[in-house]
């Protein structure tokens, strides 16, 4: 049973504490943040940029997986990553036997494997079985790439380490997808994300579907398999206003600000509009997911630092399995709580008429899930979590995920720090209309917490 505490600012300022102490003397501080990134040193760090990439593009494109199977793949695709490329990896072990009910034989790795080719055939494997419902066109890109890569890596290797480097990529890929198929839960979940067994509880003031919506969205997902911390591990913050439609009362002003923020960038078309549209990701075939957004971040630095392949591999196993866990805490938390959305409310008690800045995208304006805590911002810090660690929190990065896009307002966005990155991606859902303030500040909060235990799993020798 979740641990409960009333004390916002209390957790605010421990969250505070954790990002200060991951500041060391260790870290990286980017002083440069480069128009255009320089070429990648190692061709090996190359490929994995590369197969980001391509990630991202299916991850537009794939339907019925956001956010929760999403982030559930990434952590298996870094998983395999990871475990082909551990034996070349100095400073670095093996999770075999570490994540319970995980076993992978490295001695099944031929002495003259080359390494790229081994990647290459393991990302083809899992990129195709994790992402699931993506348009026949999109798709083959896959294989495409592969065979591509393939082709080029394979030119000075001999015939035997060509077949060698393909069975341990081919092996690797096979552990992982079947170490997946033993989380039953998980696996039944994808094939019914709405289940009809599922009725969400009445209640003054709950979340639920309606006549407009779809049903509710992967309902039990607190029982899906975690990495480095559980649902029932992570401390919980029950949701510190009371629903009430005295216009007089804390949640109604709750309310009232989303409507005005909202309200006031479409009318304005100022900055927090620009921050609106370009954290959102929320439309399949329009844009990434959240989790995978977090990889586009992750992608853009590893370019940008230059990352040597180990580190980078390492970056986004943890980046993954963060990831992983946030969405199983969070929904959760959000199924406890069953906290509605701001569009419900507003329109019944404020304004007939109020749309979500969200709505010209999606046709319903109600997302299929509670709003406590907001997914976007867990999602948010449980990367920058990660990366602190990883680098410190100094840096001067620009985010260029969206960049040239002009469906919607995707013009690059510069940060001086992952924890600024971090609060103004949660607090974006505010000005596009679909959380309360308290939703992102409990789901930053969180995300935190989850990429503490990420940071404690030990991968080093």
């Amino acid at each position: 049973m979740k641990s409960h505490s009333f004390r916002i600012l209390l957790v605010l300022f421990s969250a505070v504490l954790f990002i200060q102490s991951c500041s060391n003397d260790d870290t990286t501080v980017v002083d440069e943040d480069p128009t255009e990134n320089p070429a990648i040193a190692s061709e090996t760090t190359a490929l994995i940029v590369e197969w980001n990439s391509l990630f991202l593009e299916l991850d537009r494109y794939a339907f019925g997986m956001r956010p929760n199977a999403t982030a559930r793949a990434l952590a298996y695709i870094h998983l395999a990553a990871y475990e082909t490329a551990v034996a070349d990896m100095d400073v670095y072990r093996s999770n075999n036997r570490r994540l319970p009910g995980f076993t992978i034989n490295q001695e099944q790795r031929a002495a003259d494997v080359d390494l790229n080719l081994a990647l290459n055939t393991c990302y083809a494997l899992v990129l195709d079985h994790f992402i699931y419902n993506v348009q026949v066109d999109i798709d083959t890109k896959i294989e495409e790439l592969q065979s591509t890569k393939e082709d080029e890596l394979s030119t000075s290797l001999s015939t035997a380490e060509i077949s060698n480097s393909i069975a341990w990529g081919t092996y690797v890929a096979d552990r992982i997808i079947t170490y997946s198929q033993t989380d039953v839960e998980a696996e039944a979940q994808i094939l019914d994300p709405q289940p009809l067994s599922y009725e969400p509880p009445t209640g003054k003031g709950f979340w639920t579907f309606s006549a407009d919506a779809e049903r509710a969205w992967f309902p039990y997902w607190k029982s899906v398999r975690t990495f480095t911390i559980s649902a029932e591990e992570t401390s919980t913050v029950v949701p510190p206003l009371s629903y009430s439609e005295d216009t007089e009362s804390a949640y109604y002003a709750a309310m009232y600000e989303v409507y005005e923020i909202n309200n006031a960038a479409r009318e304005e078309d100022n900055e927090d509009l620009w921050i609106a549209e370009f954290w959102s990701d929320d439309v399949e075939g329009l844009m990434m997911s959240p989790p995978g957004r977090q990889i586009s971040i992750a992608n853009q630095l590893i370019e940008q630092l230059d990352l040597d392949f180990d580190r980078a591999l390492a970056l986004l196993l943890k980046i993954g399995f963060s990831l992983n866990d946030a969405a199983v805490s969070t929904w959760a938390d959000k199924y406890e709580y069953m906290v509605m959305r701001p569009s419900v409310y507003i329109q019944e008690l404020i304004d007939p008429e109020f749309q979500t800045n969200l709505y010209r995208f999606i046709f319903w304006p109600n997302p299929s899930f509670p709003g406590y805590p907001s997914g976007h911002s867990t999602f948010a810090s449980a990367a920058a979590g990660v990366f602190i660690s990883e680098f410190g929190d100094a840096i001067t990065f620009t985010d260029r995920s969206h960049e040239g896009r002009t469906e919607f307002r995707g013009t690059p966005r510069q940060f001086s720090s992952f924890s600024a990155m971090a609060e103004e991606n949660a607090f974006s859902r505010v000005p596009l209309g679909v959380h309360l303030r308290m939703d992102c500040t409990e789901g930053l909060r969180l995300g935190y917490e989850i990429s503490a235990a990420v940071n404690n799993y030990n991968i080093l020798n």
